[in-house]
């Protein structure tokens, strides 16, 4: 079984993303396999708060090149939104970046 860190790779630093913050909604880059259950058990046990949504959802690599001819893709990776219940607290991750 995946730890809770194996599951949430990273969070999710955009403007569009930090302004989601205020309806209690983060974005963070979750593994490939992951699916929406585990997403809810590994956010709620590494930042003890209480999920009540989570939407994923598969960005595909897109094509660069750099040079004349060698062209390759960038990355693929699996996002997910996080909504949180209205009486659960906030992430304090996210505190200071708004």
């Amino acid at each position: 079984m995946k730890s809770a860190y194996d599951i949430i790779i990273r969070p999710v630093i955009t403007e569009q993303s930090m302004e989601a913050t205020g309806d209690k909604k983060y974005t963070f880059i979750v593994a490939n396999d992951a699916n929406k259950i585990e997403i809810k058990k590994a956010i709620t046990e590494i930042f003890k708060v209480k999920v009540e949504k989570v939407t994923t959802l598969r960005t595909h690599g897109k094509e660069r090149r750099q040079g004349r001819y060698p062209a390759g893709l960038t990355s693929a990776h699996k996002k997910a939104v996080v909504k949180l219940t209205a009486d659960s607290k906030t992430i304090e991750f996210f505190e200071g970046m708004v």
